[in-house]
């Protein structure tokens, strides 16, 4: 099958991420600033709130790897389920006077992002064969981050316009609710698996020990990606001592981010399909550490600040478009067709942990203050070096055991 005879359906459902992303886009870099700097709260306690949402997002992976390979449920109703959720949770953070309101609602866009990752990633697999599927999660990245990259430059337009943040995230919950009746409406269920117990998979990943040592690596890997998205924004904004680095520029470069991650995402499935899924995630790794090498040189160069700065998040933004589709293809490999759901369940709950970890790390860094917060991002460019290692050590197992 060609890579233009993908499914209709697909089409469909990559129209549906793009404007779901759209909406998150208005409030992707955004919330941890209007949390800090409007609603008066501390990095570390703003970074304890981000962190929270990954604790229900746990939760809501586990849940949604079982769901999506469940007869009973399957992968439809478990994202339309997380739609609403995320509706509900846009709502808390709309009303948002304190700080128990805060962290109800970052609780709530925990669960709804854990539900909807299983179910989105093993839609894709479901709607095309193996030799489409580079292009397939390559196109659908293509979706996510174009929508994201135009919710983030029209998000920073309506701040600079309006100075409301909290109508970027009443259009959030919108776009939750046209998405869901999009799903309802238009998208058909996928699961054809076996009626096999969902819980039998959890068992057989448990036991898979390259399933464990990749998710070493995915979540050094996601805690890059929770640096750039929230710690990022305010280290420039609060720290990089340059008149270039107001609302508008931050807005400029994040959108510029997202645009050349967009960008980035086809030509980047034509270099991954001459390598394997490893031998990808080997070159991410190294590409990001070359990011936050630049974005430490932003604090220590005397002129020129903004250039290295939209220099280091364009890097970073081609160390994300190569991490993903090797990331999902790597998955993909290794799970058993009727286990897909939990495969990517436990891939998405590498994306939980990586931002339990990040946001408290890089919100408690911000806050030690100048004599800390510059050279840790030198610190992230050497954790590289770990992740190579276990990569390698990936690679020499998957040898064995085709040998075998």
């Amino acid at each position: 099958m060609k890579k233009n005879s993908l499914a209709r359906q697909f089409w469909i459902f990559s129209l549906g991420r793009m404007l779901l992303q759209f909406g998150s886009g208005f409030t992707l870099f955004y919330a941890s600033l209007y949390f800090v700097n409007e609603l008066n709260f501390s990095p570390t306690s703003v970074g304890i709130v981000l962190a929270s949402s990954s604790i229900t997002g746990v939760l809501g992976r586990f849940f949604g790897g079982i769901w999506s390979d469940s007869a009973k449920w399957g992968r439809k109703k478990t994202i339309l389920l997380s739609a609403l959720v995320s509706a509900v949770a846009d709502i808390f953070l709309i009303l948002t006077n304190s700080y128990f309101f805060l962290l109800l609602g970052n609780l709530l866009i925990g669960l709804g992002i854990g539900l909807y990752w299983p179910p989105a990633e093993a839609i894709v697999v479901d709607l095309t064969t193996k030799s489409q599927r580079n292009f397939a999660f390559a196109l659908t990245r293509f979706s996510d981050n174009l929508g994201l990259g135009l919710g983030v430059a029209v998000g920073g337009y309506l701040i600079s316009l309006t100075g409301d943040y909290r109508l970027l995230f009443v259009i959030n919950a919108i776009f939750f609710v046209i998405f869901y009746f999009l799903v309802k409406l238009a998208i058909r269920e996928t699961y054809g698996g076996e009626r096999v117990n969902p819980w039998l998979g959890w068992q057989q990943a448990l036991r898979d020990k390259k399933l464990w040592l990749f998710c070493l690596a995915n979540i050094l890997f996601t805690s890059y990606v929770s640096q750039v998205q929230c710690i990022l924004p305010l280290y420039f904004a609060n720290f990089v001592l340059d008149e270039a680095f107001s609302i508008t520029s931050l807005s400029s470069i994040f959108t510029l981010h997202m645009a050349f991650a967009t960008l980035w995402q086809l030509p980047v499935v034509k270099i991954l399909n001459r390598f394997t899924p490893i031998q990808g995630l080997m070159l991410s790794s190294v590409t990001w550490a070359i990011s936050f090498l630049l974005i430490w040189t932003t604090a220590n160069v005397e002129t020129n600040a903004l250039y290295w700065g939209i220099t280091a998040v364009l890097i970073g933004s081609l160390a994300f478009s190569i991490y993903n589709p090797a990331a999902s293809a790597f998955v993909v490999d290794l799970a058993p067709v009727s286990f897909r759901g939990v495969y990517f369940a436990i891939h998405s709950e590498c994306w939980a942990i990586g931002y339990l970890i990040g946001p408290p790390l890089g919100g408690w860094v911000l806050d030690l203050g100048y004599n800390y917060v510059h050279d840790f991002w030198l610190f992230l460019s050497l954790t590289a070096i770990p992740i190579i290692f276990i990569l390698y050590i990936l690679h020499r197992r998957l040898e064995i055991s085709a040998n075998r």
